[in-house]
């Protein structure tokens, strides 16, 4: 069975029942109805998938594996923040008029450092210091920027992805690992697809580097469960749960600024039904 499966059932059942609740407290989100959004929550929880093993994406139900991406290639390799450059529509809600969600994400990965060997955007640092100096501790890119929060329509909530280079005895080819940290996550509905989003990251970024695409940590500051979401998570834990999909990127592509998403290649993906018309909190 899938192990990504397995690790979600067991962090839902944890939030369930470990969690502290928020209700009856001062919060920022709300409902549509303008009810206030309480969730039960837990702090710090860190998840591990190995994709040496298998591509971690639910069985219990589908995640569309080409929307996910969709909005890597958006945010790390178009740089955009725009909802216009986008295929799927989960950032509508939060742009403008012309379609902008303000200097975050993908503008974040854009801004341009100067360092003593050159000038360099933060996910072409990344390619060039994994090609040069593999084992630096240094590469990484956050989007979390202090002086743009006041101008992003939305502060991130997953920020900062540390890449991390393995050799393990006897491999030919160095194994590439990444470590993403998220401030916030709303388990039901965005917990997969930020797995999955960041898996494809790593597979794409470890291609490009010549790497082997290792282990992807996952740490959530706060890792909660919408009061209107109980019920679905706790139906949804409860399917059964099928084989991971095999998933793979075309081999002909080294260029990580030349991966579309036709090039994601997706086989044997058994699934439960989707859940439909899930109530986002905002």
């Amino acid at each position: 069975m899938s192990k990504a499966d397995e690790t979600f059932v067991r962090m839902c059942a944890d939030i369930i029942e470990h969690g502290t609740t928020t209700q009856g407290e001062r919060v920022r989100p709300h409902w549509a109805d303008g009810s206030p959004a309480y969730t039960i929550k837990r702090f710090g929880v860190c998840n591990r998938y190995d994709l040496r093993e298998e591509f971690p994406a639910l069985t219990l139900r589908r995640t569309a594996l080409k929307s996910c991406m969709d909005e890597v290639l958006w945010i790390y390799q178009r740089k955009s923040s725009n909802v216009h450059d986008l295929a799927p529509h989960i950032w509508d809600e939060w742009a403008d008029a012309d379609g902008s969600i303000g200097k975050a994400y993908g503008y974040q990965v854009g801004q341009v450092s100067h360092y003593a060997d050159g000038d360099f955007d933060q996910m072409d640092r990344v390619l060039k210091d994994l090609r040069d100096d593999p084992y630096s501790r240094r590469i990484m890119t956050n989007l979390y920027n202090v002086h743009d929060l006041s101008q992003m329509h939305l502060y991130p909530c997953a920020y900062n992805a540390v890449y991390n280079v393995t050799h393990a005895a006897g491999d030919e080819r160095l194994t590439l690992n990444l470590l993403l940290v998220q401030r916030s996550q709303d388990v039901l509905a965005a917990n997969n697809w930020n797995v999955c989003q960041y898996a494809i990251l790593l597979m794409m970024v470890a291609q490009s580097s010549g790497m082997v695409a290792g282990e992807l940590v996952h740490m959530i500051a706060d890792a909660h469960i919408y009061d209107r979401h109980v019920g679905i998570v706790r139906e949804l834990i409860s399917r059964p749960q099928h084989p991971a999909p095999r998933v793979s990127l075309n081999p002909a592509v080294t260029d990580f600024y030349a991966f579309t998403t036709d090039d994601l290649i997706v086989e044997g993906y058994e699934h439960g039904p989707q859940v439909r018309d899930i109530p986002i909190a905002v």
